[in-house]
Formats: C-alpha cells, sequence, structure tokens
C-alpha cells in the first residue's frame, strides 16, 4: 500500500526534455527540472536528498552527461560532463557501495562512479569504433546490480525490432589481469528478445523484470524471469502485460509489491509485481522515458 510519502520521479525527452514528480495515483504533479538534453536514466538517494538523471545529448556528437539536482529540484549540477559518456541511458544507485552504474548506448560500454561523478570506470566494452558502433547489437542500454551476489546485469538491444538482443551477465568488478573489453565471466542469459531497454531486480524473490520496446507479440511489453534458474535449466521470460507504446522506463515498489512503467507514448503504468490490477495513472504526458520510485523522508514529503 502506498502512502502520501511515496513518490514518482519519471523524465520526459518531449518538451524540451523535462523531470517532475507525481504521486503513484497520478496526482500532485510537479516540474522539477526543465532544459534537460534527451533525458533517459533516473536514479533518486531520497535519503541524501538527491536526483540523479542521464542526457542522452545528441548521439552522433558523443556529449552525454549526468546531472544532480536536490529532490526539490535546487542546486543542479553536471556530475559526468560531456566527453566522458558517450550516449547514457538507463542509470541505477547501488547504495551499498555508493555508486551509480548506467549503460552508454553508442559508447557500448556499462559504466559507473562515485556519487560526485568521480572515478568514472568502464566495466564492460562490447565495441570500440565507428564500425563496430554501427552494430547495434553492441548497444548497452539497461543495467542493474546485484551486489549480494557481486553481478552485473545489463542490455544490448539490438536494432529496431530485430529480434536480436540479449540480457548478459558478470561480476560487478573486471575480473583481475582482464580488461573491459576482454572479460572471461560474462554469461549470454536471454538471447533473441525483440528490444530489450530497462532492467530491474527484486532481490528478495530473486527476479529479474525488463521493460521491451520491440515488436508484438513479446515486443512493447513487461517481463520477467527467475534470476536463479531452476536444475531444470532457464525458464522462458513470463510477459506480465503487452500493448505498450515503446515501453523505457521500469521502477519497482518493493514494499508496497508494485510496478511502475513508462513509454514513448505518454502513459505510466502501475501494477502488481505479477502484472495484476493493472491501471494508468497518467496518459498524454509527451515521450516519457526513465522512472523511479521512492519513498520519502517525513521532512521532505511534497504537498
Amino acid at each position: 500500500m502506498t502512502g502520501p510519502r511515496d513518490r514518482l520521479f519519471v523524465l520526459e525527452a518531449s518538451s524540451g526534455g523535462r523531470l517532475f514528480s507525481v504521486h503513484p495515483d497520478g496526482s500532485g504533479k510537479q516540474i522539477l527540472v526543465t532544459g534537460c538534453r534527451i533525458p533517459d536514466g533516473i536514479a533518486v538517494d531520497a535519503e541524501a536528498g538527491h536526483i540523479y538523471w542521464t542526457n542522452m545529448g545528441v548521439p552522433s556528437a558523443d556529449d552525454g552527461s549526468i546531472e544532480r539536482v536536490d529532490l526539490d529540484g535546487g542546486n543542479r549540477t553536471t556530475i559526468v560532463p560531456t566527453g566522458v559518456t558517450h550516449t547514457p541511458k538507463q542509470l541505477q544507485l547501488e547504495p551499498t557501495s555508493r555508486k551509480l552504474y548506467w549503460g552508454d548506448r553508442e559508447g557500448m560500454r556499462v559504466m559507473r562512479c562515485d556519487l560526485d561523478g568521480s572515478h568514472v570506470e568502464t566495466l564492460v566494452r562490447a565495441g570500440e569504433g565507428e564500425e563496430d558502433r554501427r552494430d547495434e547489437t553492441r548497444w548497452c542500454v539497461g543495467v542493474a546490480v546485484d551486489p549480494g551476489a557481486g553481478h552485473l546485469y545489463w542490455t544490448q538491444k539490438g536494432p529496431n525490432d530485430g529480434g536480436l538482443g540479449r540480457i548478459l551477465r558478470a561480476g560487478i568488478d573486471v575480473p583481475a589481469g582482464e580488461t573491459a573489453a576482454g572479460r572471461s565471466d560474462i554469461e549470454v542469459l536471454f538471447e533473441g528478445l525483440p528490444e530489450p531497454i530497462d532492467l530491474e531486480l527484486d532481490l528478495t524473490a530473486r527476479m529479474l523484470y525488463w521493460t521491451d520496446r520491440g515488436a508484438p507479440p513479446r515486443g512493447n511489453s513487461v517481463n520477467r524471469a527467475p534470476l536463479d534458474p531452476p536444475s531444470t535449466g532457464r525458464r522462458e521470460p513470463e510477459i506480465l502485460w503487452a500493448h505498450l507504446m515503446e515501453g523505457i522506463g521500469l521502477a519497482l515498489d518493493r514494499r508496497s509489491a508494485r510496478l511502475y512503467v513508462t513509454d514513448l507514448g505518454g502513459t505510466v503504468y502501475a501494477a502488481g509485481l505479477d502484472g495484476s490490477s493493472l491501471t494508468e495513472p497518467l496518459i498524454v504526458q509527451g515521450n516519457l522515458t526513465g522512472i523511479a520510485h521512492t519513498t520519502l523522508p517525513p521532512e521532505r514529503s511534497h504537498a
């Protein structure tokens, strides 16, 4: 059950690029930031009072960045400047290590840094150079972290509606003596997916969730699968619901067992973690990308 301190933070890539917050039922919308350069991934650190998001920028210009603001939209600052990451996409804050992780699409990388933007590292390099960049199967988009098991998950989406998307897993750190481009510990968990985008983990139930913006019937969907496959082999993904208008953002409220999704058609969807009780708290909101759920500390509750 959600309460008055629960908020969704949502990115809108249209209207000049905006960040807004809203109650999970769609009420109380507040525009916090404008003028974002094609924002895509978002993460919230409620206790520290910060919101982080990625700006894709112009992919051909290699000018992506990561910014941070306070929960009320104040004190806007760039923590990862242009030229450091190419096209940053989904963003995850890993609270144990206090690190930010993100997929860098045209950069063909999975990256991380400290919360102030320092110590930027490349953990996975799926390709390098213009020839590799034309191969969209190398494009890294979604990212998720399981610190307890020591695993890093990410999507390589493949071409639009191409059926060549994959979800992969490796150790959180590059193995000793290896490089991000030559890791020996990478596993392909799922392949032949329409176009997988954002990832989220339910570490209590040991489930992996993702959005897919590819072609129906398996695409334009919200999916899940067990993180730990049974002894009989990995199960086929379960489609929780479909018929999205290019699904992008994904957020879990584990405490209330709720799931939130955005699509480029401008809808925010809400459902149980099994896809039941599906509602649309917001519709026709522009091109929506990243979404994050948080429960605000009492002194930071919104009206």
